[in-house]
């Protein structure tokens, strides 16, 4: 499988972890959120879980307000417990 935008895929042969990683920027503020295959039952799994993930926190992140160019610290919070509860 190939590596989407904001979607990365790890895949090592001698490491712990395969899966996806989703990593997105916006208003000065990163997200980053791990998608294990085991937990999720497999790559495509994982992935669709991944891509899931990251609309909504698109959605959220799309209209949300800014104080001085940056990310509001309730949008941060609300968007980082978003991740969290997934």
């Amino acid at each position: 499988m190939k590596s989407k935008k904001n979607l990365t895929r790890f895949t090592y042969e001698n490491a712990a972890f395969e899966g996806w990683r989703l990593c997105i920027s916006r208003g000065g503020t990163t997200f980053t959120k791990y998608f294990p295959d085991k937990k999720f039952g497999g790559p495509r799994k994982s992935l669709d879980a991944a891509e899931n993930a990251l609309e909504a926190l698109k959605g959220m992140l799309e209209g949300a307000p800014r104080v001085k160019g940056k990310l509001s610290p309730a949008t941060i919070k609300k968007s980082e417990a978003l991740l969290s509860n997934l």
